[in-house]
């Protein structure tokens, strides 16, 4: 109660300084008490935007959290949204604040880059941080991919390289005879060298004056078309030159022109074509965890998929989707010059029209944010996720990165339960039941932080029949969980470090009252699903564990596989109630019918669909019983859809009903 109460005051006075912020467009920044900028944002109006922070009305799960943290903040007037959103990239590149999306390593990415200050510009790889005077292509997230690609150009089109001495020497050269830039290839003649690119044809010849200013400038325009997917622009040039050559009689020209192109050729066969018209759009596509999440960028050029990129976030389900898209995409774009007609995402932004306008300034052409829903962009739109996921896993494999977040998971449990030790062992229990009947419960553990299913159990419920009764239905799987003889197997595992059970102070006392009735000493807890608290025995006010936290995403998962384990089992068992009793009601079906007829098509689901005729060859069975059995059939399915609602607004648990073949341990007695 005092931590509210402090936090209360905290939130007030932070309004009351709020309150004498303007109503201007500009951008927040939020300090923790040693003035690090925590959270960068931007607003249409200032005032109102904040005064949803102070006042907890923002309803986005990371707030509460953070605004915990925050002592103070600074605030920039601006005259536009739109400058608004531009100063907001700015500041999160400046103080890449903690709870921002960013990308998870702060590696700096590959570029190629074109030096274009300089009189023979020239190609290069690169890391560095943008400079005045030079065209950045990028970012690549495969460093072989950028250099394979800077290959390929230089067969292309000749230019030179940076790493070349002998450019460097020559651009040395140009500094020392600046006044005499008009004749700059003559001075090159005659005091330059040849370099061995120059001899094999990937060089111009710009260290011997082999080519003027100008008609190198021509090759880098093309270079930057080529780079930025404008190939068949590239083609066309290319091969009106080579028909120019073959009609002046200079084979040799034409030959070396004709190899270029299919160099160019040679890529589009290895492409994929992904749309029959020449569009320019990227597709992002997204994958999150609990607090990473991966991201691909498909870079479509010309219709064709030039390169794909992938990311790691630093966020992931502990922002919503809207920020982490939203976000990304201004920390891409604000790195790159390769901007589209086009940026396709999965979801819709709130302000999307204004990053569109902010795209479309850095461009110089239209583009805007579109979210699609069908056709071949949403189709890619998926294959983009897949790659985002498939990054993702890579990454946590690479790292380690489960393993750590299952290690915090049970230090923070350890110390947020008050518990004697990380609870290595942990077991939970569920209920399932529609109605009182068919009432089972689950029992699933966790050692070392990952499901054991080895040691799953599953009870049919005996003493509840007629109504639910999710109470004494706990009462009966935890006393014979925990009798002496169970305590005793050593097929039911160990001593648990720590007992969840799915539900709130109710459930917990129910618990409880049963394990001391057992004279056992075992740490429990409950977690109800509404805030997603922690009931704890020894205190009245749960116990909240922070919001994308390791701990939370544990106990979540604890409880969510207890649930599901409990709803296969359940209707497993409805199942075979239902074919039975469906078959028991057909005159003439007897024990042994009812055996060849469910040995002959194997499942209650084959049977169903099942004609007359085809139930009739059956072996043992007369046309008139199949018949009957048919009608029966067609009777129960009707009764069954007509009851499907009502069925699943009288189940207890909602929410993951996936089933998986493999869940097959041993039910308890």
């Amino acid at each position: 109660m005092a931590e509210a109460d402090a936090l209360h005051d905290h939130l007030a006075r932070l309004a009351a300084e709020v309150d004498h912020v303007p109503t201007d467009p500009g951008c927040y920044l939020w300090k923790d008490a040693s003035g690090t900028v925590i959270y960068v944002g931007k607003a249409k109006n200032l005032r109102a935007r904040m005064r949803q922070y102070v006042t907890l009305t923002d309803d986005r799960a990371k707030i509460p959290l953070m605004m915990q943290l925050v002592e103070s903040f600074d605030y920039l007037v601006v005259d536009t949204e739109h400058e608004a959103l531009v100063l907001e990239r700015e500041l999160i590149g400046q103080y890449r604040p903690y709870f921002n999306v960013d990308f998870k390593d702060d590696k700096s990415y590959p570029f190629i880059a074109i030096t274009k200050g300089d009189v023979y510009p020239a190609i290069k790889y690169t890391r560095e941080k943008h400079k005045p005077g030079t065209r950045y292509f990028g970012p690549y997230t495969d460093s072989r991919a950028a250099r394979e690609t800077i290959d390929t150009i230089r067969k292309v089109i000749p230019i030179c390289i940076a790493t070349c001495a002998e450019w460097k020497r020559t651009r040395r050269l140009i500094e020392a005879h600046e006044d005499e830039s008009d004749v700059i290839n003559l001075v090159c003649a005659q005091h330059g060298r040849p370099c061995f690119d120059y001899h094999v044809g990937r060089g111009p010849g710009a260290c011997v004056g082999a080519i003027t200013p100008q008609d190198y400038a021509d090759n880098v325009r093309r270079v930057e078309r080529f780079l930025s997917g404008r190939r068949r622009e590239v083609v066309d040039e290319l091969s009106s030159e080579m028909g120019r050559a073959a009609e002046e009689l200079d084979f040799e020209r034409a030959g070396r022109i004709k190899r270029r192109l299919e160099v160019i050729n040679g890529l589009d066969d290895r492409q994929q074509v992904v749309f029959p018209s020449r569009v320019d759009i990227d597709v992002v596509g997204f994958f999150r965890e609990e607090t990473i999440a991966g991201a691909c960028v498909f870079v479509v050029r010309d219709g064709r998929t030039q390169r794909s990129c992938e990311f790691i976030l630093d966020k992931g389900l502990d922002v919503s989707e809207e920020e982490l898209v939203g976000g990304f995409i201004k920390r891409y774009y604000d790195e790159t010059s390769d901007i589209p007609s086009e940026v396709n995402v999965a979801c819709e932004l709130a302000d999307a029209e204004l990053i569109g306008a902010w795209l479309t300034e850095r461009r110089g052409r239209v583009c805007r944010v579109h979210r699609p829903q069908r056709g071949e962009k949403h189709r890619l739109l998926e294959t983009a996720e897949r790659n985002a996921r498939h990054a993702l896993m890579r990454y946590m494999m690479r790292t380690g990165y489960a393993d750590d977040r299952t290690n915090q998971a049970l230090l923070q449990l350890e110390s947020a339960l008050a518990l004697p030790a990380p609870p290595l062992r942990i077991e939970c229990f569920d209920i399932s039941t529609i109605h009182g009947a068919f009432t089972v419960a689950s029992m699933v553990v966790f050692t070392n932080g990952k499901p054991d299913k080895s040691q799953y159990r599953r009870f049919k419920i005996r003493s509840i029949t007629g109504e639910a009764n999710d109470f004494l239905s706990m009462q009966e799987v935890l006393g014979r969980r925990y009798a002496p003889e169970r305590m005793a197997d050593e097929r039911f595992g160990a001593h648990p470090d720590l007992l969840v059970v799915d539900g709130g102070k109710p459930q917990l006392t129910a618990a409880l009252t049963q394990l001391e009735g057992l004279g056992l000493d075992i740490p429990v807890c409950g977690l109800a699903k509404a805030d997603e608290e922690v009931f704890v025995p020894w205190d009245e006010t749960p116990v909240v564990l922070p919001n994308g936290s390791a701990s939370l995403y544990l106990i979540k998962q604890v409880r969510d596989e207890a649930h599901r384990f409990a709803i296969t089992f359940h209707r497993e068992l409805r199942g075979k109630a239902m074919t039975v009793s469906v078959l028991d009601e057909v005159e003439g079906v007897g024990p042994t019918r009812k055996r060849a007829i469910m040995r002959h098509f194997g499942s209650m689901k084959k049977l169903r669909a099942a004609s007359a005729d085809e139930i009739a060859a059956v072996k043992g069975v007369p046309r008139h019983v199949a018949e009957d059995v048919y009608r029966t059939l067609r009777a129960w399915d009707a009764e069954r859809e007509a009851g499907r609602a009502d069925g699943r607004a009288g189940e207890h648990a909602d929410g993951h009903t996936g089933e998986r073949a493999d869940d097959r341990a041993g039910s308890g007695s």
